[in-house]
């Protein structure tokens, strides 16, 4: 790993607003983002898919400009102006060349400060947000992991679809946007996260200037983590192929097992080497999507896997899922296979340091979830002091049947999958 890493800063305004930069001078680029600490765990049943309901409204309009001009202004400079919102958290983020980084900061202020949330926009957005339900609801591979977190975390914001169901997208309006807005988007659950060919204290200039007259703070929101439900479930629908979510106990993002989590996922589902890929893929042809993957928040996670087989190889598969988790929990990883893994991992990591729009959001998470900057370096230093002893201990943890649930989706053609297919892994 390089040791001549960019400089990360960090300032606090007086209202509680972050500010946290990555000067990268070797760069032409700098990503600016505004992260609300707000997403669809924060929402009432009642008011499931709100958050990113309100994310796709920030663009369409505000006291200054249209949607076009604002979309037009970005253009002008080859500018990238985007936004995503999940769990916990919430991102408007804009990508300019550094020269363009006055236009970036201003619109992303404007859009973010001034929108007007114009009634007939709301009436004209809401049919593009129940047109992505719909989508995800008629992209299976997508639509399983949905029900999966419906049932594993049954009755918990964390399992509510960020995008929300039809029934609450329907009846949101201005009143009720502009009452979250003033609930959550408070200046304590505020960051602004920047990398690239910056200067920290013109950054911080920027938000004490746009954002240091927000007051107020953010009630306490949830606060209990979720509580897992083994078993299998199963969702009817005409598919070619049998979809499969299997999951089990995980880790939140700030465990202490989180170097071991992340080479045991590795290991298991990947990339192209995996046991998965390997036993699944290669040697059966029983599948050509299977990975495994970490679901990780505040203060919960689970350890996914996702594969797509036809009906008559659906238990064939499961079983030897299950077998490959239990080979984990007895023996952990082979010596040769560990210092792959690790290898592969901090290859992922430095891969993922090339851009000012990764950096950026790396910072922004860090912030979220550990308070302060981890360094690359010791980042891979952790990578690198993983023991397999430590892998065997949390897979012996996580991966126990009786803490297990598969939810299927597409057309069994009269087979049935039961529990006895988790007691017998």
């Amino acid at each position: 790993m390089p040791t001549d890493r960019p400089l990360v800063s960090r300032s606090q305004l007086e209202n509680g607003v972050r500010v946290i930069t990555e000067a990268m001078p070797g760069v032409p680029s700098v990503t600016v983002g505004i992260w609300v600490e707000n997403g669809s765990r924060y929402e009432r049943a009642d008011q499931a898919g709100i958050s990113h309901y309100l994310e796709h409204l920030f663009f369409k309009g505000t006291e200054r400009r249209t949607a076009a001009q604002i979309a037009e202004e970005f253009d002008a400079v080859g500018g990238v102006l985007n936004a995503f919102t999940g769990k916990e958290y919430t991102c408007y983020y804009g990508k300019v060349l550094a020269d363009h980084l006055a236009v970036a900061d201003d619109i992303l202020a404007d859009i973010f400060l001034h929108s007007r949330f114009d009634p007939e926009e709301i009436e004209r957005e809401r049919t593009v947000v129940l047109q992505e339900i719909m989508q995800v609801e008629d992209t299976p591979d997508d639509y399983v992991h949905d029900l999966f977190s419906l049932r594993f975390w049954p009755d918990h914001p964390l399992s509510y679809p960020v995008c929300g169901r039809i029934e609450t997208v329907q009846r949101f309006g201005q009143p009720e946007f502009l009452d979250f807005i003033a609930a959550r988007y408070r200046p304590d659950r505020l960051i602004l996260a920047a990398a690239g060919n910056l200067e920290h204290e013109r950054m911080v200039e920027w938000a004490a200037r746009e954002f240091g007259g927000l007051r107020g703070t953010a009630g306490i929101v949830d606060g209990q983590p979720p509580v897992a439900r083994r078993g299998v479930s199963y969702t009817e629908k005409p598919l070619e192929q049998m979809h499969v979510c299997l999951g089990t106990l995980g880790i939140s993002q700030s465990a202490e097992e989180r170097y071991a989590a992340y080479l045991l996922n590795t290991a298991l589902g990947g990339g192209m080497s995996s046991r998965l890929f390997q036993e699944v893929r290669e040697k059966r042809g029983r599948a050509y999507s299977v990975y495994s993957f970490l679901s990780s928040y505040s203060d919960a996670g689970y350890l996914g896997i996702y594969v797509g087989t036809s009906a008559e190889w659906v238990e064939e598969v499961i079983a030897i899922i299950l077998r490959e988790l239990k080979g984990l929990k007895h023996d952990g990883l082979r010596t040769d296979e560990l210092t792959r893994v690790k290898n592969q991992l901090k290859g992922n990591l430095l891969l993922g340091l090339e851009t000012s729009d990764s950096r950026m959001s790396r910072i922004a998470k860090n912030e979220l979830y550990f308070g302060s900057d981890i360094a690359p370096e010791e980042v891979a230093a952790r990578i690198d002091a993983t023991t397999n002893e430590q892998i065997v201990g949390l897979a012996e943890r996580l991966l126990r049947p009786e803490a297990m649930a598969i939810t299927l989706l597409g057309d069994l053609k009269g087979k049935t999958v039961g529990d006895e297919l988790l007691n017998a892994g």
